[in-house]
């Protein structure tokens, strides 16, 4: 069994020491909850989770659920864990790679943040117009092909922008696309 030095003092254990059935029970029990918690610890450190997500993979590493689910608890009234701060991280990061609103919820949706939270931090996402325009840009050079504007096209439908955005940029670019259906 491994043990953290935290369940060693609080045991009082020390080599050679014998315990009861009862006793070695609770000792399994605390040593699992400090696992749970170390392991926690050393997740949120890595990245950041939401309080459903942490636990998922607490258990999916080999915790107890009810291990996990106080682990989590802990990290909460610890205030190591936050899911509002979290969302807020996720939508500042899509926001920063230029990622569309619509890539912006699946983000959301990845980190298992909850439904009641995505109005709040989506609330002030911002236009991408200026985004969606540079990547036209890079991806089509000086003489676009139907081909190219099409694949562009599908990279930023991909990367969660709307097409009626998308459209209106390649309004404003000299790209000929009468081709190409109005959705």
């Amino acid at each position: 069994m491994r043990l953290y030095r935290q369940t060693v003092e609080d045991f009082c254990l020390y080599t050679g020491k014998d315990l009861e059935e009862c006793e070695m029970d609770d000792l399994r029990n605390a040593a699992g909850e400090m696992s749970a918690k170390m392991r926690a610890v050393r997740i949120v450190s890595a990245s950041s989770v939401s309080q459903k997500d942490l636990e998922q993979r607490l258990i999916h590493k080999g915790e107890r659920p009810d291990q996990a689910k106080a682990a989590v608890e802990w990290m909460v009234d610890l205030s190591l864990l936050d899911d509002r701060k979290t969302a807020e991280q996720v939508v500042s990061k899509c926001i920063s790679k230029g990622y569309g609103l619509a890539r912006a919820k699946q983000a959301l949706y990845e980190k298992r943040i909850p439904k009641d939270l995505w109005e709040e931090v989506l609330a002030d996402y911002p236009e991408q117009t200026e985004k969606i325009k540079e990547f036209l840009e890079s991806r089509l050079g000086e003489n676009p092909t139907e081909k190219n504007v099409k694949r562009a096209i599908d990279a930023l439908l991909r990367r969660g922008h709307n097409y009626g955005q998308i459209r209106r940029v390649l309004d404003g670019l000299t790209v000929d696309f009468q081709e190409f259906p109005e959705e």
